[in-house]
């Protein structure tokens, strides 16, 4: 297959290739693990470039329904920009003493218009959500599904999607006209909205760069925020604190779980490769959510998550996943594993390869619960 452009490819590439990750913990024999740590978040922290004004999270719970054996209630809180974040947290009924958390991170899926509806249960559940769902989750909700296994889970929106998407009153005529004759009820206004923000996301991103600052920045951010909110809730345990997701989500673990302390253990699912191994057909699978400026002269993908080392850390990849090529996951797995192996504590990743597709399928669940379970119970 020829490379996706051309024959500049070759120049790409040898810029990838010359790119020596030299903040990753095998560049070199760093005097410390934490010396080495600091530093390089410190770095990544500002290729992020994102820190908006400190703001209360004047936090609410503004609904409350009982499924089974555990408690959802609606939660939300305050950002420095745009709407209020929104998030289910669920618990168990029964518990004795504070629990272990896990914050739930929803994909991206090209579908913005729910957020953490496509991973935890919701009344009245729209057929157009089951379908996602069932392509890509076995047709479970995984973090109700870890609620009812012990943990208290944080599903929240994330920045363009859910409670967090662009409100269309709020966009300029041109594109309110593309949602006019549609009932913003209907499952047709849904599709509608996905497929306006799959090509408003160009616009977004130009825009986030041109002010100059990332979109990783955002989400990173916004992550984080949810932990601080999961920290003021008192069923919660705050040394017992995990992350995990697919593909989007995958990648908002990469950044929550490798910059932030909190996290004790975390599960990346589905986005998991170097860079170099993306440039010559695959870049095109990802979307404007992946692209710090400049990152891959200093870490790999694989150097960021493994920022976290050796703190517990799973990573599940799809052997036939469209998004990356085999090549570049074996490379990231080996480079995190040798990363450990480095810190003197293998044991502490495992990288597991699964047939079949880009998803987060039943048995990868289970696999990612008893992970959890391992590290936090």
């Amino acid at each position: 297959m020829k490379p996706d452009i051309g024959i500049y490819h070759e120049i790409v590439y040898s810029v990838a290739s010359s790119s020596k990750h030299s903040l990753s913990y095998l560049a070199k024999d760093w005097p410390e693990v934490e010396i080495w740590r600091t530093k390089v978040q410190a770095k990544v922290f500002k290729l992020l470039a994102f820190a908006p004004p400190k703001t209360p999270l004047n936090a609410t719970v503004d609904g409350r329904r009982e499924e089974d054996h555990i408690v959802v209630e609606t939660i939300s809180y305050d950002m420095p920009y745009g709407p209020r974040t929104q998030g289910f947290f669920l618990y168990p009924k029964q518990r004795s003493g504070k629990l272990p958390a896990v914050v739930a991170l929803h994909d991206h899926g090209g579908f913005k218009y729910y957020g953490k509806e496509k991973i935890t249960t919701i009344p009245k559940e729209p057929s157009i959500l089951r379908e996602f769902k069932r392509e890509c989750y076995s047709g479970r909700s995984w973090a109700t599904e870890l609620a009812r296994r012990g943990f208290a889970v944080l599903a929240t929106d994330v920045f363009l999607f859910g409670s967090r998407k662009i409100p269309v009153d709020s966009l300029s005529e041109n594109f309110q006209e593309f949602f006019e004759g549609f009932d913003d009820c209907s499952e047709e206004y849904i599709q509608r909205y996905n497929e306006f923000a799959a090509e408003h996301e160009h616009i977004i991103a130009k825009t986030i760069f041109a002010a100059g600052s990332t979109w990783p920045g955002v989400f990173a951010y916004e992550d984080r925020r949810a932990v601080d909110y999961l920290l003021t809730r008192p069923e919660v345990d705050p040394n017992r604190i995990g992350c995990g997701g697919l593909s989007g989500g995958g990648l908002r673990t990469i950044f929550l779980a490798g910059l932030d302390p909190r996290i004790r253990c975390a599960v990346c699912v589905g986005f998991m490769s170097t860079f170099r191994e993306l440039l010559r057909n695959h870049i095109k699978c990802h979307t404007w959510m992946l692209y710090v400026p400049y990152l891959n002269r200093f870490l790999d993908m694989p150097d960021v998550i493994a920022l976290r080392a050796p703190a517990p850390l799973m990573v599940q990849y799809d052997v036939e996943d469209p998004l990356y090529t085999i090549e570049g996951e074996k490379q990231a797995d080996q480079k995190i594993a040798q990363i450990y192996s480095k810190m003197g504590s293998p044991d502490n990743y495992i990288g597991k390869f699964y047939p079949g597709p880009h998803k987060f399928d039943a048995e990868m669940q289970e696999d990612a619960f008893r992970w959890f379970e391992k590290w936090l119970f």
